[in-house]
């Protein structure tokens, strides 16, 4: 990577750094304080709820925002909205309060993502997104690891000073934006393709994105209420959301190496049933301290990968015109799923107990091993156009992002080997085949096809 592509970069993930650090603990200490107050896991995950509400809607909407005023002003303005409620949050306790409060910050949060993620997008040519995205992935892990570990310390030093700490970062963050030249990239605006396309281009990918959302959103919002009802101290929650995060940030990599190796339908289905496993391990292992954290360790890992798998599965079947308003259209099915997790958990948390949190991440996960089976048994997997990119992106800039050059090229080689004007009307693809190819002609190959790819003869 050439320096004058570091010095670009540098400041927007700098900035991602220092309020991801706040950002990181801000939805555990927020669920550890309202159950701390009394209050039932169904307000808890309505409160909770706001903030994937606020992404969905910044999502939607802020890039009209970015494009009126530009990168810096926009920086600038959501994160100092970011720090103002944070800081009020800090000031009193009301749940209804912090739901609006949540909501707004949400928003104001997904706006500063989205500053971030397409100033990366226009830093560099393609062919550096991987590495782009590298150390794009890398500061919001690590920054998500160091601020679960703050969760204690500052909350050690009195009640309103997480809230504090967690406002100075986001006003701070603002500093490396600020010192950057005054160039705003031209960004424009995502149409992502619509949900029902989307379901007729790729089910599996749906149901991924969508499962994904909401059982990340119910690690972030409800696990630590799981952990203080069980005993644990607020020091011992940051840490052991902290191994989640870790989990995340060290496994989805080998899982995505072995999902290039493999049909990735099986690779969802490992991973849900893997999921599966754990959630029962939850339910009915005596949980030791050091159970419960690799237990944890490997969740953060099975449920972070399955989104970009999910992704990666779909990438492998659209047309290259189509790749970016798909990636756009999954991220907006994921976030769907993560406002709707902790509605739909909560109650069962309340109605059954604390343990309603592992029944319901079980129900899931077995639900999605049913579903990957039997669109494995309707459609098998095509082979992999591209190597597999781990990302969480947040804004539909990010998702572009995940686009790399491999995988344009790798969509462009196989594009025509299937009719998908169906799905994607307003795309061209290369010579499409329309119906199942005949005996003698080439085509796509599955995983429970034969080795060899049919010729002409």
């Amino acid at each position: 990577m050439s320096r004058q592509l570091l010095a670009m970069a540098l400041a927007p993930l700098l900035g991602l750094f220092i309020l991801g650090i706040g950002n990181g603990f801000l939805a555990t200490l927020i669920t550890v304080r309202l159950d701390a107050a009394g209050e039932s896991a169904t307000i808890i995950g309505i409160v909770s709820s706001a903030y994937f509400i606020g992404l969905a809607l910044g999502a939607v909407f802020n890039d009209r925002l970015l494009l009126r005023i530009g990168h810096i002003r926009a920086y600038g303005s959501f994160a100092s909205l970011v720090a103002v409620t944070v800081l009020l949050q800090g000031l009193f306790f009301d749940p209804w309060a912090w739901f609006a409060l949540r909501l707004i910050g949400g928003w104001a949060t997904v706006g500063v993502y989205l500053v971030i993620e397409s100033w990366l997008l226009t830093a560099g040519e393609q062919k550096v997104r991987g590495r782009l995205l590298a150390l794009y992935m890398i500061s919001l892990y690590a920054a998500g690891v160091i601020g679960q570990l703050l969760l204690g310390v500052t909350s050690a030093m009195g009640m309103t000073a997480p809230f504090m700490v967690i406002g100075m970062l986001a006003s701070l963050s603002v500093l490396p934006m600020a010192m950057i030249p005054r160039v705003s990239p031209l960004i424009e605006h995502a149409e992502p393709l619509p949900p029902y396309r989307l379901v007729m281009l790729t089910p599996t990918g749906v149901m991924g994105s969508l499962g994904s959302g909401m059982v990340v959103a119910a690690a972030y919002s409800l696990l630590p209420l799981y952990l203080q009802r069980i005993g644990m101290s607020v020091n011992q929650v940051g840490q052991m959301m902290a191994l989640v995060i870790l989990g995340a940030m060290l496994l989805q990599y080998p899982i995505g190496r072995w999902s290039d190796r493999h049909d990735r339908q099986m690779v969802l289905i490992g991973i849900s049933g893997f999921c599966v496993l754990i959630s029962a391990a939850m339910l009915w292992l005596p949980l030791s301290t050091p159970v419960l954290a690799v237990l944890l360790f490997l969740l953060g890992g099975g449920v972070f990968a399955l989104y970009p798998v999910a992704v990666s599965h779909a990438a492998d079947r659209a047309p290259a015109g189509a790749l970016v308003r798909m990636s756009q259209g999954l991220l907006l099915i994921n976030s769907i799923g993560a406002t709707l997790s902790p509605l739909l958990i909560s109650p069962v948390m309340t109605a059954v107990g604390d343990a309603g949190l592992f029944w319901s991440f079980g129900g899931l996960s077995l639900v999605f091993v049913l579903f990957f089976s039997w669109r494995r048994h309707v459609r098998p997997a095509p082979m992999p156009v591209a190597p597999f990119t781990a990302t969480t992106p947040m804004t539909a800039a990010g998702a572009e992002l995940v686009i790399t050059e491999e995988l344009v090229q790798g969509a462009l080689e196989h594009e025509h080997l299937e009719d998908l004007s169906e799905a994607v009307p307003d795309v061209e693809v290369a010579e499409p085949v329309v119906g199942p190819p005949a005996e003698e002609e080439a085509h796509i190959t599955y995983y429970d096809d034969v080795e060899q790819v049919g010729v002409r003869k």
